[in-house]
């Protein structure tokens, strides 16, 4: 809800949604406090909570606005210039802001890809409003944790792709954001798990979204995890690394600087040109890609509720299959075992809100529990690779061993935790089963 004032006018406008299905309600605001007869602020909010409505922050902006036609769509272009003030916390405003007033969403992405040519834009999902309440409740530069994705019963399986895809890319460019500005190991692997959740998504919805620019998406996704596995690999292995001591010293400032290195490439990578490009042309491929009207119009438009019972089926069965000796797998069978149960958490996670829920949260706790079992065994793998890698001498050798060591005589502990727990798992009722 917003008062916007330009001239000496006052405007009141309400907005809803996301994406290109966003409402907009704007009309003449009073002189003083608001509107609230407003029929679309009537609809969600009682009276009760309309007269508790009170300021929260000010935006203070030098707006620079033309509207034009370009490749056959209206667009306003908005340049702001100015700051968010909430209380005495302030975060400068510096956003060029597109809209789409009419004709084909495609033009909007094209335009986008120009002025990107001429400017290092990032593209943002965090309009005004979400930096003032982020300002508001001191959550700037806080790490963006997943948001529930709304989905309804009679939601369509291409709506689904989008929500959950939308809810990933925000999440990957607000993570980005921090770990250009601030670093940060916690915003890092957020960014890292927004990532595998839109390549898990992609995934799932194959059967309806595979077209020409797909493989694409998935390759550069895939580039933007291997920018960031490095940093994320050894922000675990110091972790564990501190409970060692003044004899873990040694091996601990060849760590750190390897995390320097390691948190050093994945901020330029987030700052490059092709993270930009990758997060530009991921929302123009979700939001008007080639798939929207490809050849699977039938299933497109079908129910999302059954599409995921199938979908999540068939990463349950797969995860069966792998699982049936757990413990004669070795290291690479658990790693793929581990990603197979991280996609299934991920796309369980998504898809929620079609299926009963108490049963879908038991479900996911049980699935938690054995990902975290098998992370364990992967972090003991990667472990060695890693001092395999740095090379510490003298002291930090010695700690090196002693860390493994301690690591290795988990193991089989670990291993039976984790069959068991895959025992535990499949005794659990299947939420997706209708």
């Amino acid at each position: 809800m917003r008062i916007r004032e330009d001239d000496g006018v006052r405007l009141q406008t309400l907005k809803r949604g996301e994406g290109f299905a966003r409402e907009e309600h704007e009309g003449p605001a009073p002189a003083t406090g608001l509107d609230l007869s407003v029929p679309a602020l009537k609809k969600i909010l009682p009276p009760a909570q309309r007269r508790r409505l009170a300021p929260t922050f000010t935006v203070a902006v030098t707006r620079r606005l033309r509207t034009f036609l370009y490749a056959g769509a209206e667009i306003e272009l908005a340049i702001d210039e100015g700051a968010v003030t909430s209380g005495d916390r302030r975060r400068v405003i510096s956003e060029v802001e597109l809209e789409l007033k009419a004709g084909p969403p495609a033009a909007l992405f094209a335009l986008a890809r120009n002025l990107s040519r001429t400017a290092p834009l990032y593209l943002s999902f965090d309009g005004k409003a979400t930096q003032g309440a982020a300002l508001r409740d001191g959550t700037t530069l806080a790490p963006r944790k997943l948001d529930r994705v709304k989905l309804k019963r009679g939601t369509s399986t291409a709506a689904a792709f989008q929500a959950i895809a939308r809810n990933s890319l925000t999440q990957i460019a607000a993570n980005a954001l921090i770990v250009r500005e601030a670093d940060g190991e916690e915003a890092l692997h957020q960014l890292r798990v927004s990532v595998r959740r839109l390549r898990s998504a992609v995934a799932t919805f194959k059967p309806i979204v595979e077209d020409d620019f797909a493989p694409a998406i998935r390759a550069e996704l895939r580039w933007l995890l291997k920018a960031c596995d490095e940093a994320r690999d050894l922000d675990v292995f110091a972790h564990d690394n501190a409970g060692l001591g003044e004899a873990g010293a040694t091996l601990a400032a060849v760590v750190e600087a390897a995390r320097a290195g390691a948190h050093a490439k994945a901020q330029a990578a987030v700052a490059s040109k092709r993270f930009r490009d990758l997060v530009l042309e991921a929302t123009a491929w979700v939001e008007t890609g080639a798939w929207l009207s490809g050849k699977h119009e039938k299933r497109r438009r079908g129910s999302a509720r059954e599409f995921a019972a199938k979908a999540l089926a068939r990463r349950w069965k797969r995860i069966v299959a792998r699982a049936a000796d757990l413990e004669a797998l070795g290291d690479v069978g658990r790693h793929h075992l581990r990603i197979d149960a991280k996609k299934l958490r991920y796309a369980l996670e998504a898809f929620a809100p079609l299926f009963h829920k108490a049963r879908t949260e038991r479900f996911l706790k049980r699935l938690k529990t054995l990902q975290d079992e098998l992370g364990a065994l992967n972090d003991a793998a990667v472990a060695h690779r890693l001092v395999a890698r740095l090379k510490p001498d003298g002291a930090g050798r010695e700690a090196a061993r002693s860390l493994l060591a301690a690591r290795d005589d988990r193991r089989a502990r670990t291993l039976k935790a984790a069959a068991k727990a895959m025992r535990h798992l499949a005794t659990a009722p299947l939420p997706w089963v209708i």
